[in-house]
This record gives structure tokens, C-alpha cells and sequence, in this order.
């Protein structure tokens, strides 16, 4: 019976539902820790929309908060506008992050989230979650665990943008994405840039000519390889060394 269940919401939801059970991300996303009674209690209140096109938003800042976001493929990036009216984004968010926490304290987004190419997200109405998770001990924790490793990741953030020169922040950027994408089960070594130059550049609060100037100058001395939006990191311990961390061997 149960899984004649699974059967019928993945024809109703038009042949796009990937359950938690099933999902290839679930160990970074809520599921990690749920078990099975737990999971399909968790399955029966998701959403899962059809593909979200490049350009698209999820939410605007002064929405009122509906639901989180749990990205299951492509890339989500936030930004919020500033009084002088320029974009300042915040956050790029990969396959298993959780989009939408920073608008819990208010009820109301704070910023902007848009698909920077063809994602898919599964949408979880926050006031069922949150009535759920008061139900779910273990629920509970894991959204804690994600909250925490947002706060950890600004944290971070401010640190590298107060403390770092303009070579160590994009190292520090590209590092980060490195070790993100091996979380995922994808290369560390080779990946595609979803971003531009431009968005990477306001990112990390430098511009456009200094992301290319120092790309040019890590392909130089054979930290990257670098073509168009593909990068291959050709020497991992010395951009770990850029960076301030340890060799660490990934593969």
C-alpha cells in the first residue's frame, strides 16, 4: 500500500518527483538522519515543481514567507538590493543547500533568490515543517544543523572579505566551491562555473577586471586551468596554501 502511494504522487506531480528516499542529496539536505516512518512524513508535505528556468525567482524580498526551498539540481543565487539600488548578492546555493532560512525571524524574506541556470527545487511549506519538526526530534535537530552551517558559512564570509587580500578571497572562493562540489559526489578537480565574472566579482566585493587579472594569473602559475567557465584545479595544495588551509587530498 505504501508504495502504491509513492506510485500515485509521482504521477500527480506529472512525473517530476524524486522522493527523499530517492534523492542522490538527500545526506545534505532535511532527510539526513530521518528514518523511513520519518522520511515519508516529510515526503507527503513536499512540493516538487517542474523545472525552474535560468533567470526565474523563487521569492522577492518582502515576500511573506511560504516555504523553504530545497534545491535538488542546478544553482540558486541571493542577493538583496541596496539603497542606492545596486545588487549585492549574498550566497551562491548548490544542489542539497536549503534556500529561504533568513526569512524565519521576520516572517518575510529579506532577499532575493534566482536561478542562475535550469534548477529544481523541492518546496516545503515552512508552517507544516515547523509543526512537523515540533513532532519529529530528529527533524528538529537536522534543521538546527542546517541553520547552524548557514550562520558557520556567513560567519566565514565576513571573515574572508574583512581579512583576506583579492588573490586569497577568489582562491578562497574557488576552494570553497571545490570542496562543495566533492560533498555533492562531483569532480573537485574540474567543474563549470555557473556564475559570471560579474557575479562572482560582486560577490566577493571586487570587480570584474580583477576576477579575470587573477584567473590569468593562477592559470599562469599552474594553480588553474582556466576556458571560458571551466575550471580545472591543476595544483590543489597550492591553492589550499593560497587559501590558509591544509593539504588536504581530494580526489
Amino acid at each position: 500500500m505504501i508504495q502504491e502511494k509513492r506510485v500515485i504522487r509521482r504521477i500527480q506531480s506529472g512525473g517530476c518527483a524524486i522522493h527523499c528516499q530517492d534523492c542522490s542529496i538527500n545526506q545534505l539536505c532535511i532527510p539526513f538522519t530521518l528514518n523511513e516512518h520519518e522520511l515519508d512524513q516529510l515526503d507527503n508535505i513536499i512540493e516538487r515543481k517542474k523545472p525552474i528556468q535560468k533567470g526565474q525567482t523563487l521569492f522577492k524580498a518582502g515576500d511573506e514567507l511560504k516555504s523553504l526551498y530545497a534545491i535538488r539540481s542546478g544553482t540558486i543565487k541571493s542577493y538583496t538590493i541596496t539603497e542606492e539600488g545596486d545588487e549585492q548578492i549574498t550566497g551562491f546555493h548548490l544542489a542539497g543547500d536549503l534556500v529561504g532560512f533568513d526569512a524565519i525571524l521576520n516572517t518575510q524574506h529579506p532577499s532575493f533568490a534566482q536561478a542562475l541556470e535550469t534548477s529544481m527545487v523541492c518546496e516545503i511549506p515552512f508552517e507544516t515543517l515547523d509543526d512537523l519538526s515540533g513532532k519529529m526530534p530528529n527533524l528538529r535537530q537536522q534543521m538546527m544543523r542546517l541553520m547552524s552551517g548557514e550562520i558557520k558559512g556567513d560567519q566565514e564570509m565576513i571573515l574572508l572579505l574583512s581579512k583576506k587580500n583579492a588573490e586569497e578571497r577568489l582562491a578562497a572562493f574557488i576552494y570553497n566551491l571545490s570542496r562543495r562540489f566533492a560533498q555533492r559526489g562531483f569532480s573537485p578537480r574540474e567543474f563549470r562555473l555557473t556564475m559570471t565574472r560579474s557575479d562572482i566579482g560582486n560577490y566577493l566585493g571586487l570587480t570584474v577586471e580583477t576576477i579575470s587579472r587573477l584567473l590569468g594569473r593562477f592559470q599562469k602559475n599552474n594553480t588553474l586551468g582556466v576556458k571560458g567557465k571551466y575550471i580545472t584545479i591543476e595544483d590543489m595544495d597550492k591553492l589550499a596554501d593560497l587559501v590558509g588551509k591544509k593539504s588536504v587530498s581530494i580526489t
